[in-house]
């Protein structure tokens, strides 16, 4: 079957210098994506090259670069902490950042556009594991509902551009992502990488006990970043919504976006449990009952992914152990803030 992709393209990835964009790039380029010598081209300019949350910028830059491939990995992101503090910002920034790139993908003729979102997007007491078709039934866990509503907003519009106009976007829900480049700033970050950033502190000082919020009961879903980009190479290559075998939904409509994830879940205990020893801390781990769980479980459905012929390859301990190794590479490098 004919790849809806080439290797001639311009390929824009937005927020290119992030965990996901840059893990974006490495998988592209070991594709053959961005070979100068075939006329392609990988795009990923920096905050200071291009501003997303301003649309004169942004047009002007599709202007002059031309992509014809957009993948949207850029956006505000954080941990419950973060989303309960500033939620404006998280609904402000990553409306304006979506639409921006969506819109002007869709006014200059972008062949192909692939819109992340995630899996927060999604009711807080969903059935479980959590299918495509759970999506706006009932009330978002409300830590981080502003940033889902964005993530919501940026799904339609995707949606509709594509009912309306027969614009060219899909979309990929990921689940909790880890990996290299991480953001591991305490005020930001997510469970997995702030009990690395605690556990390898705790070991460094020689504390006898770490202390983490929550009951550790709650069970979450993780995916390494490397296969969500894989994901993202697959779909874009071969899934084509209006095709006769395309995944649907419970009303048989054809469906423009997708789960994608690991498919195997854990409990935040289990998982502290697990960074801790592969980290070597030896002390006991307390859990603060005064902070909140979030959503008690969240494990996506991704028959519909896996069905088109998607899988993904890394576990969650190795994936761990070589998220540590980095972890410490780029502390010692200096190539993280903290």
């Amino acid at each position: 079957m004919k790849k809806l992709i080439s290797s001639d393209d311009h390929i824009f990835i937005a927020g290119g210098s992030g965990m996901v964009g840059s893990s974006l790039h490495r998988t592209l380029t070991n594709a053959g994506y961005g070979d100068k010598t075939k006329g392609g081209a990988l795009l990923a300019p920096s905050r200071k090259e291009l501003n997303l949350l301003n649309f004169n910028d942004v047009l002007n830059w599709y202007e002059t670069f031309k992509p014809n491939v957009v993948i949207i990995a850029a956006g505000k992101v954080g941990g419950i902490n973060a989303n309960a503090t500033f939620p404006a910002d998280f609904i402000l920034e990553n409306l304006k950042i979506q639409t921006n790139l969506i819109e002007l993908a869709w006014k200059t003729d972008v062949k192909r556009l692939l819109f992340l979102g995630s899996s927060c997007i999604y009711p807080k007491f969903s059935k479980q594991p959590i299918k495509e078709d759970y999506l706006l039934e009932n009330s978002l866990e409300p830590t981080n509902e502003y940033y889902a509503i964005s993530k919501i907003a940026g799904i339609k519009l995707c949606e509709s551009l594509r009912r309306q106009y027969n614009f060219d976007a899909i979309s990929l829900m990921p689940t909790n992502l880890y990996g290299p480049r991480d953001n591991y700033i305490k005020s930001e970050s997510h469970v997995l990488p702030a009990l690395i950033r605690k556990f390898e502190e705790a070991k460094r000082d020689n504390l006898k006990s770490v202390s983490c919020w929550g009951s550790g009961l709650p069970k979450r879903e993780f995916l390494h970043v490397d296969d969500l980009s894989k994901a993202c190479l697959y779909v874009l290559e071969n899934w084509d919504p209006s095709s006769k075998n395309s995944p649907h939904n419970k009303n048989k409509e054809k469906l423009s976006f997708l789960n994608v994830g690991s498919g195997e879940e854990i409990t935040i205990k289990g998982l502290a449990e697990l960074i801790s020893r592969e980290i070597g801390f030896k002390g006991n781990i307390n859990w603060d009952l005064t902070k909140p769980d979030g959503t008690p479980r969240k494990l996506l459905d991704t028959s519909k992914i896996r069905s088109i012929g998607w899988e993904p390859s890394i576990n969650l301990v190795q994936g761990i152990r070589d998220t540590i190794k980095s972890y410490r590479s780029e502390l010692k490098n200096k190539k993280i803030r903290i």
